[in-house]
């Protein structure tokens, strides 16, 4: 059973739809005890993040949620569920995040409309498990002003020198990294049971993580349950990974 965490943001309906459609059990529960009993969790959404946060450890999830995070199952976070993954956030001031990832949730810059709103292009350079079947370059439906910038490895993820793609210093990737630059892969943990760090990256005026992969956890920008085939195939992509984990 897949546990979708109802923290009052998102259309959870859809994301427990297409789990169903792929023929794996799923279900919407703000209960704890339904997050630690389940097989692996997924954490979607939509909204503010400081919010999201805040309702987070209004009903008791915080702490099931890091346990969900601790490796040992799958984890899929979507849309405000994958930037809830990183340090901080500078929506409305700086606050908190889960803090699993190293890196900073920041508004896209001036010039660009906002919400990036649509289809878009995700290039993985098939270092993902999460993209297998899915063309390089396949689009993915996407909502969202807020982008996550990737900390160095080694660096602190609120230490905006030491942050890869930044929008705001040289654009360009930096750290120990290998591969193309379309799918990526960072050396070093980012915590326990985890290890290496597998990015997927869009281009929207800027060029951004859209995609990540570290051990047992897979999360999104874009929402694959509004992806059509592509996102279909994503969804029966982490189905198995859940069955191989059982």
């Amino acid at each position: 059973m897949i546990a979708i965490v109802d923290y009052g943001r998102g259309n959870l309906g859809s994301v427990e739809k297409a789990f169903v459609r792929v023929g794996v059990p799923a279900i919407v529960t703000q209960d704890p005890r339904a997050v630690d009993d389940a097989d692996a969790v997924v954490l979607p959404g939509d909204g503010a993040f400081h919010d999201a946060m805040a309702n987070l450890s209004r009903l008791g999830l915080l702490a099931p949620l890091r346990r969900a995070l601790d490796g040992r199952r799958p984890f899929h976070g979507i849309c405000l569920g994958y930037q809830l993954l990183f340090s901080t956030s500078e929506e409305f001031g700086e606050g908190r995040g889960l803090d699993v990832i190293p890196g900073v949730v920041r508004r896209f810059p001036a010039g660009l409309k906002v919400p990036h709103m649509g289809w878009n292009r995700v290039q993985h350079g098939g270092a993902l498990r999460l993209f297998d079947g899915i063309a390089e370059g396949d689009r993915f439906y996407f909502v969202h002003s807020y982008y996550p910038v990737v900390a160095e490895p080694g660096s602190s993820g609120s230490d905006a020198g030491g942050l890869v793609g930044d929008a705001r210093g040289s654009g360009g990737l930096s750290g120990e990294t290998r591969g193309s630059g379309r799918g990526t892969e960072v050396e070093g943990p980012i915590g326990d049971a985890r290890g290496s760090v597998r990015w997927a990256w869009c281009e929207y005026g800027i060029r951004f993580p859209a995609a990540v992969e570290t051990g047992r956890i897979y999360a999104t920008q874009f929402h694959p349950e509004k992806s059509q085939k592509s996102g279909i195939r994503m969804l029966e992509n982490f189905a198995a990974i859940v069955k191989d984990a059982r």
